[in-house]
């Protein structure tokens, strides 16, 4: 990327391979993840601001050239391509019986998920979450989590009919369409007439004010995407008069605190080895076909994981 704009900005160009510095590795990539918030950082309206030129990609599966192993990895910039630099620290074998596209579902979705339970949530034992998206990557997965984590209904929302099938598949006790018409009355009713306790939610604007309404006393809310591009205003009155809480989560923060990562990914590697969790894996495009995976992503035409492939032309 020369320029921000719109999906017809990502350009294939030919550059020299990078080098590593101190602490980092120089991985083949195999896999390039993308991502919702590859769509913001287009346009330049994410969280953390970039510099022009760009190769965007925050996460690649590979192998490291220096010692030939397979991993996985996150990055600042740079994984839509065929060679990347990744922070050593921020490097993590992939096991054998995983294959690339899991083990980047695994990586930035999956970690999401567990900290939306764990961290954010703190989903009690019983209580009933809420899963916007569910047939997207981190919705597939948080799905799933639910049982495992304590739940006690996982209530999904989805905007078709094949997308909400899925979400049943994957575990969820109910599938709504996740449209803001109605929302909060959907939601009440698909929890058996009660209002929710947790709500994991990356649309923003109106699905988010909705789903805020949805909850019950001591409810909580977390917001981990803005999806739509609507912001939201939320009154401390309001927070108080309900007992509601607002819970804010970027993954960004986890890097740099191993704790945070090491044993979640573990977690994660070891229920998908034990066959207790799929990660729902969606088209893999050509490198030079990412302007049109961007494009099928933001305009919810894909399920799961997406990645681009720089093996195949």
């Amino acid at each position: 990327m020369s320029e921000y704009g719109g999906p017809e900005v990502l350009n294939l160009v030919e550059l020299a391979v990078p080098e590593p510095g101190e602490g980092e590795v120089l991985v083949r990539v195999t896999r390039a993840g993308l991502n919702f918030a590859d769509t913001h950082r287009r346009t330049n309206t994410y969280l953390a601001k970039d510099e022009l030129p760009l190769v965007p990609g925050s996460e690649v599966a590979g192998v490291r050239e220096d010692t030939g192993e397979r991993v996985v990895a996150l990055l600042g910039r740079g994984g839509y391509a065929e060679y990347a630099i990744a922070a050593a620290a921020q490097t993590f074998p992939i096991p054998d019986a995983v294959d690339d596209a899991t083990a980047l579902a695994l990586l930035l979705q999956g970690l999401t998920a567990w900290h939306l339970y764990r961290t954010c949530g703190r989903v009690a034992t019983g209580e009933s979450v809420v899963v916007h998206a569910a047939a997207g990557g981190v919705g597939s997965l948080a799905v799933q989590l639910g049982r495992p984590m304590g739940a006690g209904r996982v209530i999904a929302t989805a905007s078709t009919a094949a997308k909400r099938e899925l979400a049943l598949e994957l575990g969820a006790d109910a599938a709504i369409d996740g449209a803001p018409e109605d929302l909060t009355e959907r939601l009440v009713e698909a929890n058996l007439g009660r209002p929710v306790d947790v709500v994991f939610e990356m649309a923003g604007g109106k699905t988010f004010d909705r789903s805020l309404a949805a909850l019950g006393p001591f409810g909580r809310l977390v917001a981990y995407g803005i999806a739509s591009g609507e912001a939201n205003t939320v009154r401390s009155g309001a927070l108080m008069r309900s007992s509601r809480s607002v819970v804010g989560f970027w993954l960004m923060h986890c890097l740099g605190r191993p704790e945070m990562v090491d044993e979640a990914l573990a977690d994660l590697f070891a229920r998908v080895q034990a066959g207790e969790l799929r990660a729902v894996t969606g088209p893999a495009y050509p490198l030079a076909d990412a302007a049109q995976a961007q494009r099928d992503l933001a305009q919810r035409r894909t399920m799961g994981k997406v990645t681009l492939d720089p093996t195949v032309s």
